[in-house]
């Protein structure tokens, strides 16, 4: 039980880490590079995919067409406030943004980034890992060799999600660095 729920928190961090991930851009063109941008639309803060949509004609393109034509100003304005660095153009019905190459320096500050979001994650597994160790410890009657035994499976399964994580990670890496 206790080692089930610590590798429901393992699954959940690793799942985060690829969500996170795919904001990183590795210099093609993806729908969830838009994913954090929000527009304002009839006073709220809605996220872009909800009034939108977003297509990729090419590698190197994304369009993105809005339900109502009234947006696409308000939509031209969130893409170049959002700090992805990201220049939009529009045709009178469609948003369309061209994706620039990845100069090296980029790149290498990109495979920085994604490095730091596998560390979060294998900090997040890490505390997983000692939740269920304390919870384990906190038994009472439960000999010494049961706990040895749960604290070394728990261990083992910790290595493992540390594994997913560098091959995540490793992935991301040669995605972003592919030219």
């Amino acid at each position: 039980m206790i080692i089930d729920m610590s590798k429901e928190q393992m699954d959940k961090s690793i799942q985060r880490l690829e969500k996170n991930l795919l904001k990183i851009r590795a210099g093609r063109a993806n729908p969830s590079m838009l994913d954090s941008i929000r527009v304002d639309y009839y006073g709220s803060s809605t996220p872009l995919s909800q009034v939108s949509n977003i297509n990729t004609p090419d590698a190197r393109t994304l369009s993105v067409q809005p339900w109502e034509k009234g947006l696409i100003q308000e939509i031209e304005k969130s893409i170049i406030n959002s700090g992805l660095g990201l220049n939009p153009q529009n045709n009178g019905d469609v948003v369309i943004i061209n994706i620039p190459p990845l100069t090296e320096e980029r790149r290498k500050g990109l495979v920085k980034d994604a490095r730091a979001e596998g560390e979060e994650s294998k900090i997040s597994i890490r505390s997983a890992r000692k939740d269920a160790n304390d919870e384990i410890k906190a038994l009472d009657g439960i000999s010494e060799d049961f706990i040895k035994d749960a604290e070394a499976r728990v261990q083992t399964m910790t290595d493992t999600y540390s594994k997913k994580v560098d091959t995540v990670i490793d992935k991301k890496e040669v995605d972003i660095l592919m030219v």
